[in-house]
């Protein structure tokens, strides 16, 4: 009896850490774009662990009925890059659970990464039938809209996940990201600012406004904006191109150079940074 009781409370802990490591999943991003929700105590390492995959296993060995413990364990694929493992796991959690919408939203993560961007949208569209207020769907399904340049669908999109939760930074980026490549420039502002408020650790937001204020002519504000993301990510050429974007736009050369170059640096192969440092060669 009391060895029936110790398994029991193992297996409720495991339990514990399935329904804990299932909301971290859905919990983070699902774009490629931006990653919110992150932090120096980044719970993707953990998750991806071999040690934490074993004993997720063991779960779904002990319970092979629960739809739950697959939909965790495939989480935990994905964070690995086990794709494969992944997908196999969010079906086996489906086909016992046919109503698990979130395990349909998650395997729609993992085949956009697969690049199967027909099957990721059925199953972000499956998701949304079996809950309409599920706000991680309409992201990840606008996301797709978004980067197949069906630009209403995804704004329509990106506006009812904001709808359904205020407080998503993921949403709120991604429509700036919308309005910035139809031009509205303001209104991209305005959510690039609202998603750092939500987010305020993230890098992205700050890069996407700082380019819509390069867009607008405000180069100090762009400048500002760039110093910031870089702050919160010192390998991101892109920001340092961006950087040194700003302070060629200020007329400072010289520094704009040593951006460049920075950039350049960390990735050799980027256009933009040897282009950058090219034009202001001569104020080096």
């Amino acid at each position: 009896m009391l060895r029936g009781r110790t398994e029991a409370a193992l297996f409720a802990r495991q339990r514990a850490w399935l329904v804990i490591a299932g909301a971290l999943l859905l919990g983070a991003c699902q774009t490629q774009t931006a990653n919110f929700g992150r932090s120096e105590d980044d719970p993707d390492a953990a998750i991806a662990s071999q040690a934490n995959i074993s004993s997720l296993s063991a779960a779904v060995t002990q319970n092979p009925s629960d739809a739950n413990a697959y939909n965790v364990r495939g989480t935990a694929y994905g964070r690995a890059g086990k794709l494969k493992d992944a997908v196999a796991d969010f079906d086996n959690a489906i086909r016992i659970n046919p109503s698990f919408y979130q395990a349909y939203a998650n395997r729609a993560l993992v085949e956009r990464r697969l690049n199967r961007d027909d099957l990721a949208l059925a199953d972000y569209n499956k998701a949304i039938e079996l809950n309409p207020s599920y706000a991680v769907a309409y992201v990840g399904r606008g996301n797709i809209y978004r980067q197949n340049n069906q630009l209403q669908q995804a704004l329509t999109d990106f506006n009812t996940a904001i709808n359904l939760d205020s407080t998503d930074p993921r949403a709120f980026h991604n429509r700036a990201l919308v309005e910035q490549a139809m031009g509205q420039h303001e209104q991209a502002i305005d959510d690039f600012t609202k998603a750092i408020s939500n987010s305020p650790g993230n890098p992205e937001p700050f890069e996407g406004r700082g380019l819509s204020y390069l867009a607008t002519g405000d180069y100090k504000a762009a400048l500002e904006d760039f110093n910031e993301a870089i702050k919160r990510d010192k390998d991101s050429y892109e920001a340092w191109t961006n950087q040194g974007l700003a302070l060629e736009k200020l007329g400072d050369k010289k520094k704009a150079f040593a951006a460049f170059a920075h950039a350049a640096s960390l990735n050799p192969n980027y256009r933009p940074a040897k282009d950058g440092m090219r034009r202001t060669q001569n104020s080096a």
